[in-house]
């Protein structure tokens, strides 16, 4: 299972939110890392409360930048949001509860690739959108 790395395709213009993508995968990486190296479930949980917390924080951050800024994407982008958190939810409580097992990781690697594409579609819109602001 590869790791998800930062790239220049990921960039928004914006630091604070490239600062947080960088992070969000850091923090994907921590549990995958955990995941393959069959750590005890406590670690698992640990990195698990973290990925969603931080999903949630950087989320609310986007969404209050975009209505600060008066972004016309807004609606779109906050559904977006509330769909994949909810997801993202879904996914990791079914590791908690059955371990990581290859249908449970194959989800969340899936689900990661959907943020992948959001950051390098829709945040870049929204980072040029603040850059011409």
């Amino acid at each position: 299972m590869g790791r998800y790395e930062f790239t220049k395709k990921l960039e928004t213009g914006n630091a604070i939110i490239d600062k947080e993508h960088k992070e969000l995968l850091e923090a994907v990486n921590k549990l995958l890392d955990a995941c393959s190296e069959g750590r005890g479930r406590a670690a698992m949980e640990e990195t698990i409360k973290f990925l969603n917390n931080y999903v949630f924080q950087h989320f609310s951050h986007e969404e209050r930048l975009q209505q600060q800024s008066g972004y016309p994407g807004f609606p779109a982008h906050r559904e977006f949001h509330e769909n994949y958190r909810k997801t993202l939810q879904e996914i990791t409580s079914g590791i908690s509860e059955t371990g990581p097992t290859i249908a449970e990781l194959g989800k969340l690697n899936q689900h990661i690739g959907v943020l992948i594409s959001h950051i390098s579609t829709e945040d870049k819109k929204f980072g040029a959108f603040l850059n011409q602001a």
